[in-house]
């Protein structure tokens, strides 16, 4: 049976509109882009893929002068609904934005959040990018066809950890990656954890057997050696690593996660159109796009309305995939 991921692309974090080619270099204020006090917040913990990209994008528009002392702040919880109603919660404030992703659509489902994606001002869609399939160094596992064939015998005897609850990114790939196994999705000793800095702790202290999270996240650690690499669930290989897609390796499926930005509802036009300037400029920046190339991101530019439009489309996928999964 052939398995592909329901939903569409990954990534992850911050957006703007078009700004007139009247552009100074250097200074926000000469470019409109510049929004005093403006704050970015992270739905979950340190170390996972909205908090890098929050960061990341923080640093990157000080670098280019399209911003000036930016605050990025986590609040974690739920999956990133905590952060969520957070958000829904400040009405009209045009200075702060919210990292996210397809997590937060599935933990929305899952949690039963009192408020959603609907009720929020979608900016926009930033990064995709694919999982991945790691385990700590001094793993038995070196290779992604040896694990599966232990997964396959015993699945509650492997558990596996990702950065997001049930529903998110980390959750669907490998649920999806059971199916096309012929295991049993009731089977799978699924362990959730709240981003990608928790759930590190757990593959290197064996608490997992293996985990499932973006490359961005990770890079670092098996550039050094601390996690190897077994597959990745994109259509193609990561360059710069030396590990198979899933297809390669014997299953049938493609999975990528997205990363997008969120603001608060009831802005004013131009609030709404004031961050997406800024993200934007963001996006065409020589920084932004470094770092697009140094952690593995693809750029998924979608902005406004149109990322509203995708959004009300993952939130029907994702739900069609929990059920279709008895999840």
């Amino acid at each position: 049976m052939r398995t592909r991921a329901l939903l569409s692309p990954l990534a992850a974090a911050v957006v703007v509109l078009l700004v007139p080619p009247l552009i100074t270099s250097g200074s926000g204020a000469d470019t409109g882009t510049n929004i005093p006090g403006l704050r970015l917040m992270v739905p979950n913990t340190p170390g996972g893929g909205y908090d890098i990209t929050a960061r990341t994008a923080a640093k990157n528009a000080e670098d280019a002068g399209l911003n000036h002392n930016i605050e990025v702040f986590n609040l974690p919880g739920a999956g990133g609904t905590v952060g969520l109603s957070r958000l829904v919660n400040e009405r009209g404030n045009g200075k702060l934005a919210m990292s996210m992703g397809l997590g937060v659509v599935g933990a929305v489902h899952t949690n039963h959040a009192p408020s959603s994606l609907a009720d929020a001002t979608p900016l926009a869609r930033m990064v995709e990018e694919p999982d991945i399939v790691v385990v700590a160094k001094d793993s038995k596992y070196k290779t992604f066809e040896q694990l599966l064939a232990d997964w396959k015998k015993n699945p509650r005897a492997l558990p596996v950890g990702g950065g997001s609850s049930a529903g998110g990114p980390d959750h669907l790939a490998p649920m999806l990656m059971a199916r096309e196994a012929g295991i049993e999705s009731k089977s799978v000793n699924y362990v959730p954890f709240d981003g990608g800095g928790e759930l590190l702790a757990s593959v290197l202290g064996g608490k997992v057997k293996f985990g499932v999270s973006g490359i961005g996240e990770y890079r670092d650690q098996i550039e050094s050696g601390e996690l190897r690499l077994l597959a990745v669930t994109g259509k193609q290989r990561v360059k710069g690593f030396d590990a198979p897609t899933l297809k390669e390796s014997g299953l049938d499926v493609e999975f990528t996660n997205w990363r997008g930005m969120m603001a608060p509802p009831g802005l004013s036009g131009t609030q709404r159109d004031k961050l997406i300037n800024f993200l934007r400029e963001l996006r065409r920046s020589k920084e932004w796009k470094k770092s697009l190339r140094v952690n593995g991101w693809d750029d998924a530019w979608l902005p406004g309305e149109k990322y509203g439009r995708f959004l009300r489309g993952e939130d029907r996928r994702v739900d069609t995939v929990l059920k279709e999964l008895g999840q």
